[in-house]
């Protein structure tokens, strides 16, 4: 009997070997943007943590860092968004402008940059959502199938979030 042999994702692959790398966390948050935008595409790629306590998010990466620069820290009001991404653990899908616009205040500024449409995927752990990887691109850009494609890049994420720098 032949066995068929199978063969684990490229991206995937190079972004776990990243993990590896002493130069953390910036190693992996540098492969993660490089794999996902070829896997699914993306003008600005920022990673966020979220802190429960005092219900800010913190920007700890981006491709993107003169607009959107790391450090950078917001309060997030409770809403349709949070209780999604946040409370429930599901991704967010905004496809057009108008979508960003009801979501993110900062919404004229991603326009500047090309962007009409985001997909906010939560990073995971025992429950809760400890950070979310979001890529942004031209209107109607995510889809459902972006989700599934992207979620074990998010989990792969989840060390560095895990792991204080």
């Amino acid at each position: 009997m032949t066995r068929t042999k199978r063969h684990a994702d490229p991206l995937l692959c190079t972004v776990a070997a990243a993990q590896g790398s002493a130069d953390q966390p910036d190693a992996l948050y540098a492969a993660l943007d490089e794999a996902l935008k070829s896997a699914i595409g993306h003008k600005l790629f920022t990673i966020l943590t979220y802190d429960e306590v005092t219900g800010e998010a913190a920007r700890v990466y981006s491709n993107l860092p003169g607009p959107y620069p790391t450090g950078g820290r917001k309060r997030l009001a409770p809403g349709p968004w949070t209780e999604a991404v946040l409370d429930r653990g599901e991704a967010y899908i905004g496809r057009t402008q108008d979508d960003l616009r009801t979501v993110f205040p900062d919404h004229e500024l991603i326009a500047s940059l090309g962007c009409a449409s985001v997909l906010n995927m939560p990073v995971r752990w025992r429950g809760r959502t400890l950070g979310s990887l979001n890529l942004l691109h031209e209107a109607c850009w995510y889809g459902e199938d972006d989700v599934r494609a992207c979620l074990p890049f998010a989990q792969l994420a989840l060390p560095a979030l895990l792991t204080p720098s």
